[in-house]
This record gives structure tokens, sequence and C-alpha cells, in this order.
């Protein structure tokens, strides 16, 4: 890390330097506002390659450095993100407000890591505007604003801390309320914890897509003829791609393998596609095939969610649910009145799990103690709370034991296709919702 970031620090310091680069207001050397960024970043994740980004995030917008640069010294990852921060506006695209308008557009697209550091660089920027120049101050602060409307999945603490400073000083500074009429200023505060849900369910749509469990579609050539029965017999293929002038626009399957079938509406998805996207294709396809740059390329099947990448995500998502639950029992059962739903034996069990966590210098809850099963359970007994399972408490009880066999078989690497599918599917939906938090 120490080594990554260290020369992030020197290329952007000398980048900068190498062209006289200074704050507009103080005159100071550019490179106090980077270390301020870097700081801020280093504040909420130990990531080296944000951090090494923070450090060189202003470097392509404004010094003859490319990304091609800094791909070369530090790697495709960096430079990606340097990009995500980097505006895409230009001169000619017109005015101030049209070009701010562009670059919200570009920010709304990127990543969870370069919304985070374009925050950190928002509340820098804002500290010294609004200490040397209050005037213009109100053209940032509404600017601020409306960028924030794209950055709430950014980190918690950094978008609490921006949103902060423009509520405070915009009343401070007499704007109208109409002005920053985009931003809610009722925003509720992010959950407590290192790891929201919002963002970590992002994290999850961003981290696992289509291409990486997709498998190279074979294709052959139109017409079909008995050499294709062959070669499907010998090999083993489930489906084959059908080309037509050298492009894939149909398949096969083994069990009709001289039948060319046509690709249905939605069973085509993008190999950015996000594993949401994959399952939902897949309840409706035995197959959906995964396109890159404007071609059928390759081919997800059913049993390619036993796949380790498709397994940890839905690890991850079973987590989150159990993370979402919580709160949600303690506001229907405040002061740990759930006690009395959860037997005498499986309560000690908690209450000797707390004492040890506590032991170790884990502060955490009773509740939190509780097996899945039992914050299931007690979530079943609550009127309003049977809308995360079902209408009745017996649809209810069937989706946690289904729950439960799902994780089960997920953590002693059980199949996970043949029984659970269906409850997949909707663990794809609880996913989406979540990511619209």
């Amino acid at each position: 890390m120490d080594d990554l970031v260290s020369r992030a620090r020197s290329y952007a310091t000398e980048a900068h330097s190498r062209i006289n680069h200074r704050r507009k207001y103080s005159l100071e050397l550019y490179d106090i506002h980077l270390k301020n960024v870097a700081e801020i970043v280093a504040s909420v994740t130990s990531d080296p390659e944000m951090i090494a980004a923070a450090w060189l995030h202003d470097v392509v917008e404004d010094t003859p450095a490319s990304f091609f640069d800094i791909e070369k010294e530090f790697g495709v990852n960096i430079a990606e993100l340097v990009g995500e921060v980097t505006d895409v506006s230009r001169p000619s695209d017109g005015n101030r407000a049209t070009r701010k308008t562009i670059d919200r557009t570009h920010l709304s697209g990127v990543t969870i890591r370069g919304k985070t550091i374009k925050l950190a660089d928002l509340i820098d920027n804002c500290r010294d505007i609004l200490r040397q120049d209050p005037e213009f101050a109100k053209t940032y602060l509404t600017e601020m604003a409306l960028l924030l409307e794209v950055l709430s999945d950014g980190d918690p603490r950094l978008y609490s801390q921006a949103l902060s400073m423009v509520q405070e000083n915009a009343k401070e500074l007499n704007l109208h309320p109409s002005i920053i009429s985009g931003l809610s200023f009722t925003h509720p505060a992010p959950p407590t914890g290192p790891y929201p849900l919002h963002t970590v369910s992002n994290m999850f749509v961003n981290t696992f897509v289509a291409r990486d469990i997709s498998r190279v579609l074979p294709s052959v050539d139109y017409p079909l003829s008995e050499v294709v029965v062959s070669l499907m017999k010998k090999e083993h293929y489930r489906v084959l791609g059908v080309r037509h002038n050298g492009l894939i626009q149909g398949y096969v399957l083994r069990e009709d393998p001289l039948k060319e079938r046509s690709f249905r509406h939605g069973q085509i998805i993008k190999d950015n596609a996000d594993f949401s996207e994959v399952i939902m294709t897949l309840n409706h396809h035995n197959f959906c095939f995964v396109k890159m740059l404007d071609s059928v390329v390759g081919v997800i099947a059913r049993d390619d969610i036993q796949h380790p990448y498709m397994r940890m995500w839905l690890f991850g998502i079973i987590t989150l649910v159990e993370m979402q639950i919580i709160p949600l029992i303690e506001q229907a059962w405040p002061n740990d009145s759930w006690k009395s739903l959860i037997s005498s034996k499986r309560l000690v069990m908690a209450e000797a799990l707390q004492k040890e966590r506590l032991r170790r210098n884990q502060p955490t809850s009773l509740l939190a103690c509780l097996s899945l099963s039992d914050k299931l359970r007690i979530m079943v007994e609550n009127r309003s709370l049977l809308e995360y399972f079902g209408s009745s408490k017996r649809r209810a009880y069937k989706v946690c034991k289904e729950f439960e066999s799902l994780r089960n078989n997920l953590a002693h690497a059980q199949d996970i296709v043949t029984h659970d599918f269906a409850l997949i599917v909707r663990l794809a939906l609880q996913i989406e919702s979540m990511g619209r938090v």
C-alpha cells in the first residue's frame, strides 16, 4: 500500500509542480489540495488504489499526463478510477450549466469508489471556496447540491459530511430553497456501522458481472448438417451458436441439433450485466447469451449458478438480508421485547455468544447473536413484517425454510439449483430493491 500511494503522491506532485499549478485563491502549491483529498479518502478506507487515485484525481484534467500515462505507471484499475472523477465535458459543449450537467450525468454512472473520491474532492473544494470567495460559493453550493443527488451511494460518512456543508452554508448564505430544491435536506442519516446496506449492495452489483461466469459459445456456420450432430455428441456440447455471415445469430440445442432457434426477447444480455439480471433471464430461459461489442460470444446456463462467484454473491445477499432484518426487529420489538418469542434454550445460546464477543471487545447486541433462523421466525410474528415473506404465516414459514436451506447448501457446497432456484430469483429481486435505497 505504502509503495503504491507513495508513487502516486510523487507522480501527482511532480506533474502539477512541473506546470507550476497552484490553488486559485491562496496560490498554494496544488499538492496541498491533493493531499487533503487523499487524507479525506484515507479517513474512510484503507484501499490503496482509492488513495492513490485521490492523489492523481486531477492529473489528467489539469496536466499534460494522459490516461494512457496513468495506466502505464499504475495499471488499468487506477486509470479507470481517475477517469471516473475526471470531467468529461469540453468548452465546446456549451455554457457552464450545460457542461456541469454533462459531468453530472457521467458521475451518476461511476463506481462507488469513484463517487467516494469525488465526495472528498467536493468537500475540500467547498471548504476553500467558502473561506475565500463567499459570492462564488453560492454558485458552487448549488452545483454541489445537484452533484450530491448522484453521489448518494458513495461513502455514507463523506456523503453526510458533504450534505451538512451544503445545508448549513446554503442557509448562512441566504440561498433561496428553490435553488437547491433538487437535494433533499431531509435525507436520512446513513445507517450506522461500516457497511451500510445500499453501499454493500451496490458493491455487489459492480463487482460481479455476467462475463465472470459465462463460457465461450462454440459455433458453427449455417446451413446445418449432420456434422453438427456428431460434434455435439463428441464434445458434449449442450448448445451451439449458429453463424450467418460470420456472426452468431441463432443457436441449436443438443436435443434438436438440426433446428436453428432464434434468440428470444430478453435472452441476450451484455457482458457487464449484473448477476441479478443473469438470474432473472435464466428464470425465463434455460440459457442466456452474453453479448460483447454487439456480438454474441458467450453463454450461461442455469447450472452455471453453481459457479463459485455466483455462490459468493448469493451468500453475500443472505448476509445483507440478515443485516436488514436486525433493525426491523428492533423497531417492531424495542428493548429486546422479542425475547418472549424465543425458547429459553436458544436464548441461552445467544447470551453465551454475546458474552464471548464482549470478552473479545466486540460490542454487539443480543439480537445480533441469534441465529438467522431465529431472526426470521421473530419477523414472522409481526403482521407488517410478513410482507417480506408472504401474506400468511404458512407462506412465511415456508420461505424461512427455503432461506435456511439455501444458506446451508451454500455453506456446505451442495447443489443450489435443483431445489433453491425459486428462492434465488427472489433474492435477486431483493438485491435490486436494496440497490435502490
